[in-house]
């Protein structure tokens, strides 16, 4: 193929290890946190240089080569979560926070001059509190010569067991070349669209995890019996949050007041479903839990995120889930790389 590919902000190496399955040569991982550099280390099959960096310091001119190359990596998502919409604009600036590294991605494709780049983030990105941000980094890499395509993507309609909204940015500096959307590879059964009818369907989550069922997996973290609102999790029904025990008959357990917790409280999955988004720092009673009234075991969250079975993972249980919850599903970084190498090649 003949593509070389520097990752930036590359975290555990969902997105990576996808840019791998699509055929790409890694030649460089640029990550700041002790334990992802780590974890990528364990996985390192390829040999491409870890590099552990702060990438406002680090000089990308100096691997700027003559073959072609590509860029992919998504900056942290802190300062564009929805946690954010709580301040108000007047009292919120982005600009300010020091997470903020879409100017460092900007420098980095500026420096390099790559075919074509991949950014990826969360899809608030596209609220009204952060468009003004987003604009600014379409407009950024236009003055410096690329063309781009934002394509708002739910791992879901890429053979993903999970719910997972997420925004690619796809940048290409050929002038000539058409942009076009992705295809999805799976679709929703009971959709009526033509153009998505003869898909597979979406992937549901027991298909993902069942083998992680049996006590050899078990992890001392998985339990909830001794914890406040174990009893509500036990009568929530799987596919289901917090809010179905206002519905139940013969229940005499606490209820909650719709709107007064997040989503995700006490959601329980169902076998028969996709999974809703893993979280990357979870509460005690944020879920997803598992149909069997218990968390979810490190195996099984790196399943529903698509990690290979063989995937290693340094450091503590919270820096794991920390890693995982970040990522980019393998599947679906795979899916979004190749697309990229459409329209470079």
């Amino acid at each position: 193929m003949g593509i070389e590919c520097i990752s930036l902000f590359s975290g555990a190496g969902g997105l990576d290890f996808g840019a791998k399955s699509a055929g790409v040569d890694i030649t460089h991982f640029i990550e700041n946190d002790s334990d992802s550099i780590e974890t990528l280390k364990l996985n390192n099959r390829n040999k491409g240089e870890i590099l552990k960096e702060d990438v406002s310091d680090f000089p990308f001119k100096k691997l700027k080569k003559g073959k072609k190359q590509i860029i992919i990596g998504g900056p942290p998502c802190q300062p564009f979560s929805k946690n954010g919409y709580w301040i108000k604009n007047a009292n919120r600036r982005i600009d300010l926070d020091p997470r903020n590294m879409i100017d460092q991605y900007v420098r980095s494709v500026d420096e390099i001059k790559p075919s074509g780049f991949l950014f990826e983030n969360v899809e608030s990105m596209l609220h009204p509190t952060n468009i003004n941000t987003t604009n600014k980094f379409l407009r950024d890499v236009k003055a410096i010569g690329y063309r781009t395509l934002l394509y708002k993507a739910n791992a879901l309609d890429f053979g993903v067991p999970q719910k997972r909204k997420r925004i690619f940015i796809f940048g290409v500096k050929n002038k000539n070349v058409n942009l076009f959307e992705p295809g999805r590879t799976h679709a929703d059964p009971n959709s009526i669209d033509l153009l998505t009818s003869n898909l597979p369907s979406h992937k549901n989550v027991g298909e993902f995890i069942k083998e992680f069922r049996f006590k050899k997996y078990s992890e001392t973290y998985e339990d909830a019996s001794k914890g406040t609102y174990y009893k509500e999790l036990c009568a929530v029904v799987p596919g289901k949050n917090y809010m179905c025990l206002t519905e139940l008959d013969n229940y005499d357990g606490k209820t909650f007041e719709k709107g007064k917790r997040f989503w995700n409280f006490l959601y329980k999955l169902s076998p028969d479903e996709p999974s809703i988004t893993i979280a990357a720092q979870p509460g005690p009673w944020v879920g997803p839990f598992h149909w069997d009234n218990r968390r979810l075991r490190v195996p099984e969250i790196a399943a529903i995120q698509t990690f290979p079975k063989n995937y290693k993972f340094f450091g503590s249980r919270r820096s794991v889930q920390k890693q995982i919850g970040n990522a980019v599903p393998c599947l679906l970084g795979q899916r979004m790389v190749e697309h990229l190498i459409d329209l470079v090649s």
